[in-house]
């Protein structure tokens, strides 16, 4: 059984951008690196990059700032551009911390707020590390299982610890057991928050501008994505049941400058599943040890 390190002791601020708050924790020297979270009901920074703040500390800045919607952070989001709006947050926010630049580390919905943030402004961003992106193909077939379970989280008869549960041991990881039940918990507690319920930050496009919004939230549809010079290491779990696999080889054949690592036995939560694995990986691709 691994053996994962605690984060280390964190500097926590609140910090205003374009009149919303961000909850952002850091720690560590060097080089800074945004680790961008997860979309899944009662995520937050720190919880989703647990088993690797302290490792990924020992060469850099690690900032862990939780979305905009999400966590200690301002709720609400922008419907029409859900990426649009996550990326413009963490790009005001590099602007209140004086980062002209940075790496930036995306599972899931964090890896689409980084893409897209890339996308619009490459220059501010050195490397990126993507782990099972959101918005790789995504008008190019139906939504898997495990994205609609997320999708219907707050739908139906509304939340409950049995639904979240089941999102995450069926869809989330590839081994139920390694997810300790204070997990799930924490992020019911988080995700039963009034404010969260009464604006859920991830949710189906609906009305007449629906079809607008899915084009804009299907990266392989943009032609900038073929030009992007940032480079890129790509991370999927061959098991994912959220985010197709396929999406990989995708932006592998896509982007110019994009590696491409399967995980065997795993399933949409690289970090923490295979902790070690992509622990080693990242700090080696961002420090430029490819």
């Amino acid at each position: 059984m691994p053996t994962h390190s605690a984060p280390p002791p964190m500097r926590e601020s609140l910090i205003d951008v374009a009149g919303r708050r961000i909850f952002v924790a850091e720690t560590g020297q060097g080089a800074p690196v945004l680790l961008l979270h997860g979309g899944g009901p009662g995520a937050s920074g720190v919880s989703n990059y647990a088993r690797n703040i302290a490792a990924l500390a020992k060469e850099y800045r690690v900032i862990v700032p939780d979305l905009p919607g999400y966590g200690r952070s301002a709720k609400g989001m922008d419907g029409t551009d859900p990426f649009g709006h996550l990326a413009d947050g963490i790009r005001g926010l590099m602007d209140e911390l004086g980062l002209d630049t940075a790496h930036l580390v995306g599972n899931s919905y964090g890896g689409a707020c980084a893409l897209r943030l890339a996308l619009d402004t490459p220059d501010r961003v050195d490397r990126m590390v993507l782990m099972g992106p959101g918005g790789i193909g995504t008008t190019r077939a139906l939504p898997t299982p495990g994205l609609n379970s997320l999708l219907a989280y707050y739908s139906g008869e509304g939340p409950s610890r049995l639904k979240l549960e089941k999102f995450i041991r069926d869809h989330l990881v590839f081994n139920a057991a390694d997810v300790p039940d204070s997990v799930i918990d924490a992020r019911y507690e988080a995700s039963i928050d009034p404010e969260v319920i009464a604006a859920p930050p991830l949710r189906r496009p609906s009305g007449p501008n629906a079809l607008r919004t899915l084009w804009k939230m299907d990266f392989t549809r943009d032609r900038r994505l073929s030009r992007l010079p940032v480079p890129t290491l790509v991370l999927w779990g061959a098991a994912d049941k959220v985010n197709r696999p396929e999406g990989g080889r995708m932006l592998a054949e896509r982007m110019p400058d994009c590696d491409l690592y399967m995980a065997a036995n795993t399933g949409h939560w690289v970090q923490f599943e295979r902790a070690e694995l992509f622990n080693r990986m990242c700090a080696d691709f961002l420090g430029g040890r490819r």
